[in-house]
């Protein structure tokens, strides 16, 4: 069996995979709050 390298495995899909997830959450956060918003003003 191979001796594990720390270091020498090729990450950069999942940087970008992580990347673009921690940007959806964002979104999906900031939609959340803004939706709030707008239902706590316009309630009737």
């Amino acid at each position: 069996m191979a001796e594990h390298k720390h270091g020498e495995m090729d990450i950069t899909e999942q940087e970008k995979t992580f990347d673009g997830f921690i940007k959806v959450s964002t979104y999906v956060a900031v939609f959340s709050v803004l939706v709030l918003i707008f239902l706590a003003i316009f309630n009737t």
